[in-house]
């Protein structure tokens, strides 16, 4: 099975978001690869060439709808898994300084036999979320933080804006509830110097609904944040 690229680029065509011959045949290689390892490790229930094209590759490239990315910026993808949406934005946009980070460091040997089969780099970061926020080197470091995950936005939110630096940028790639757990998120943005700059809602070809949420870093955070994982749980701000 291959997967169409000329309807991944007719679609962000359609979303002025441009692709060029280097990242089709690097989304090719990428959707090889997904497909390869994911039958020696659980990376995704997506494989078939219409779902990894749409629900992965196409819902990652949103992330430009509701931001700009200005050439060379730092970008981490906090719980990154299969690279989604991580470095399906560095496909796109090879300029852009990107970490990856996961708790799980066979994900990470994927993305890094992704990375050298497409002539691409990032940082590789084997680190928990909540331990790495409080790590000097990543700390308040980034452009943008960005996730495209299962926790709810007050968890999302204590997990990924410790890394921006003031005046960035936290994108969070939500589902259909985006909007209410934003709302949610209102003491967790106070606590963590978020605002809210923008909500965009988009419909996946096959109607699925994506909010896309940009949280701009008006301030720094208090050193006690983020706090454990089993707090951050079971007490979400």
């Amino acid at each position: 099975m291959t997967v169409d690229i000329k309807k991944l680029k007719s679609l962000c065509d359609s979303k002025k978001i441009y692709l060029d011959e280097n990242a089709e045949k690097r989304f090719e290689i990428y959707y090889n690869l997904l497909v390869s390892w994911n039958e020696k490790m659980n990376l995704t229930a997506i494989t078939d060439p219409e779902g990894v094209l749409i629900k992965h590759f196409y819902d990652s490239l949103l992330f430009f709808k509701v931001t700009e990315v200005k050439n060379g910026a730092q970008i981490i993808d906090v719980g990154t898994g299969a690279g989604f949406p991580g470095l399906v934005l560095k496909i796109a946009r090879p300029d852009i300084k990107l970490s990856l980070l996961d708790g799980l460091n066979k994900r990470l040997t994927f993305l890094e036999a992704v990375l050298k089969e497409t002539g691409l780099d990032a940082e590789l970061v084997h680190k928990r979320a909540e331990e790495c926020g409080k790590d000097k080197k990543y700390r308040e470091r980034y452009d943008f933080a960005t996730a495209r995950a299962v926790k709810v936005m007050p968890v999302l939110c204590e997990y990924c804006l410790p890394f921006v630096k003031t005046g960035g940028n936290f994108i969070a790639l939500k589902g259909a509830t985006g909007k209410e757990e934003l709302e949610a998120s209102k003491n967790a943005l106070k606590l963590l110097g978020g605002k809210t700059e923008a909500v965009i809602e988009e419909n996946l070809p096959e109607g699925d609904k994506r909010i896309l949420i940009n949280v701009k870093k008006i301030s720094q955070i208090s050193p006690k944040y983020p706090r454990d994982n089993a707090k951050i749980s079971k007490n979400p701000l």
